[in-house]
């Protein structure tokens, strides 16, 4: 995905973009550029590989100065990061555009644009979005007709500024499969992929619907769907805060996430349980009658959301007695799946916008019309959101750092409630055992904020793997996709080659990588697995690795040499062992990469959210 800002302002544009920009890096950082459209009616471009501070020097040394423009962050698709590549792309001094999503159809076009002798400078696809436009436009003579015009030969996925000195004044936008927003503010419009980017500039935004044009002026907004009919799209205050969106005392944004977790929970379990049930009404006024038909459950995801759904298997299964299923998103929608009746088809994704997990819904919901959809999701202006029969909201509140945290543990949360409340809904969980694990959740919290309190000794841990380039990562039942999550948050932050397995697996085939070159990483709640876990410790041990154990206290795992035991809370249970769980293994990510010297929020190769795919 990459990042799109712009504007028409009363005042110099530039500084805006520059500052949307920086927020929206989390979208994307191969490259950055704006273009402005100068007093002079001329369009003036700026670009530059890599982080948007490198954009901000370049643009101290030029006169970069108009009220109107675009710009844009760039996590690649086609072509490598390079200035050539970055956006926004100019065609013949008359069209400005950026570009975020895939235009399947570019070779095609470019072919056919080529043979009407347009010069392409770029590799990207995004190019011939510019030539369509202003061939449309000598057509049209409007930037709005031009779009309009243009966008029905384009196959994919996009979300498009565009600006032109042979419409001085206006800027037209365009949404198909990702997302774009309208900021409106006392003194000019502006628009972004997401709010984040304008929060101090303005608190009213339109979400753009599926397939939404759009032509902005300074005064005014007049926004055509799909069918090019003039539409009304509700305006929106948003809720966000400013101090939401920055670091504060922290030093990454991950880390000020990681700590926001106590809170981030208490406001995703707020309103939804009482002291003793959970409230079926949080998933729906439909919610109840839909849960007592569902015979299957079918979980779609990537990711970190993969492994949340992972978990959720193992519950739902445990609690609800339903066959659940959980497969990920982009493997799904290429097959051919059956889809039996009185399905409960959850996607889960922190954005709401993930192409495959969106696309994995809508072929879901052509194969058979009698199954039930459900997302669970940050976002509430998403796709999956406007897309889903019944949804769930986590409140993560704004996850800014690549790697997920709140947006993880707030997911189990949510998905913890659900098994619940399916349980409740087929008559297979009784008042007591709701009240016994809706007691531990209300306890959850403050046990995050305790197991928070062991990153001392979580730091001590970290500077054993800095000479290391592979872990392992153990676990049983739920908990192995716990270590899922640990081994992806480790590779992801640290660029550490990291795997984990179920233990009971080890003799089939991974126990022939581990030495004393690499740590194992094992998850030691006292369950009904404990005792099996001991045994795989045992095995381990025997090969010479370096272990690190977290557990339990009452787990009590027997010290061994070169063993490292954490002790991380008490009397946890089957919903709250998974969660807490989660927490030092995210420090430990942390740590080893501020050892290891990555970039802790912005990964290398990697964007939050995969809106392409």
């Amino acid at each position: 995905m990459c990042g799109i800002i712009g504007g028409i302002y009363q005042n110099n544009i530039t500084p805006i973009l520059i500052d949307g920009l920086k927020y929206l890096e989390y979208r994307g950082y191969d490259s950055a550029g704006l273009v402005v459209l100068t007093n002079d009616n001329v369009l003036q471009r700026v670009r530059a590989i890599g982080k948007v501070v490198n954009l901000e020097n370049n643009i101290n040394s030029e006169i970069i100065n108009g009220t109107i423009g675009i710009a844009h962050t760039r996590w690649a698709t086609h072509g490598k990061p390079s200035t050539k590549n970055a956006h926004p792309h100019i065609c013949n001094d008359s069209i400005g555009v950026v570009h975020n999503g895939i235009i399947e159809n570019f070779l095609e076009l470019k072919a056919q644009q080529q043979a009407q002798n347009y010069i392409f400078t770029s590799d990207t696809d995004t190019e011939v979005i510019g030539h369509a436009i202003h061939q449309a436009l000598k057509k049209y003579g409007t930037l709005l007709k031009a779009v309009q015009s243009a966008i029905t030969t384009f196959q994919g996925a996009y979300s498009l500024g565009v600006i032109s000195p042979q419409n001085p004044g206006h800027i037209v936008i365009a949404r198909s499969g990702s997302p774009l927003i309208i900021g409106l503010g006392d003194n000019g419009n502006f628009i972004a992929s997401d709010q984040v980017a304008l929060i101090s500039i303005t608190k009213q935004f339109i979400f753009l619907e599926e397939g939404d044009v759009a032509d902005i002026t300074k005064d005014s907004v007049i926004i055509f769907d799909k069918n090019n009919i003039k539409v009304e799209r509700e305006i929106k205050i948003s809720k966000l805060k400013n101090w939401q969106t920055s670091k504060g005392n922290y030093a990454h944004y991950m880390q000020k996430e990681i700590f926001e977790q106590p809170q981030a929970i208490s406001d995703t379990l707020e309103s939804r349980i009482t002291k003793d049930k959970v409230l079926t009404l949080a998933f729906g006024h439909k919610a109840e009658i839909i849960f007592k038909k569902i015979k299957h459950v079918q979980i779609i995801a990537c990711g970190t959301s993969y492994n949340a759904g992972l978990v959720a298997k193992y519950w739902i299964e445990d609690i609800a007695k339903i066959p659940t299923h959980i497969e990920v998103s982009s493997e799904y929608r290429y097959r051919n799946p059956i889809v039996l009746d009185n399905t409960l088809f959850i996607t889960i994704s922190q954005s709401g916008e993930t192409a495959d997990t969106l696309e994995a819904l809508r072929v879901v919901k052509k194969i058979n019309k009698n199954i039930h959809s459900l997302t669970i999701c940050n976002n509430s202006e998403s796709s999956l959101i406007r897309e889903s029969e019944l949804i769930f909201l986590t409140h993560a509140g704004p996850e800014i750092s690549v790697a997920s945290t709140k947006a993880f543990t707030t997911q189990l949360v949510s998905l913890a409630l659900l098994s619940v409340t399916l349980g409740k809904c087929q008559q297979q969980i009784s008042q007591t055992q709701e009240k016994v694990i809706v007691n531990g959740l209300n306890h959850l919290p403050s046990l995050v904020a305790k197991a928070l309190e062991q990153e001392d000794q979580i730091i001590e841990l970290a500077n054993t793997f800095k000479d290391k380039f592979n872990a392992l990562f153990i676990g049983r039942g739920s908990m192995h996709a716990i270590a899922m999550e640990g081994a992806l948050k480790l590779k992801e932050l640290s660029y550490i080659h990291a795997e984990a397995y179920p233990a009971g697996e080890l003799k089939h085939g991974p126990i022939a990588l581990i030495d004393k070159n690499t740590p194992v990483i094992a998850v030691a709640p006292n369950d009904e697995l404990l005792d099996k876990l001991k045994s795989n410790l045992q095995e381990v041990k025997s090969r010479g690795s370096q272990m690190i154990v977290f557990e339990e206290e009452s787990s009590k795992v027997t010290p061994m040499q070169d063993m490292n035991i954490l002790s991380i809370t008490n009397n946890l249970g089957r919903i709250t062992a998974p969660i807490i769980f989660t927490i030092p293994l995210q420090l430990l990510s942390y740590h080893v990469a501020l050892i290891k010297g990555t970039n802790v929020d912005q990964p290398r190769n990697l964007a939050k959210s995969v809106t392409v795919e």
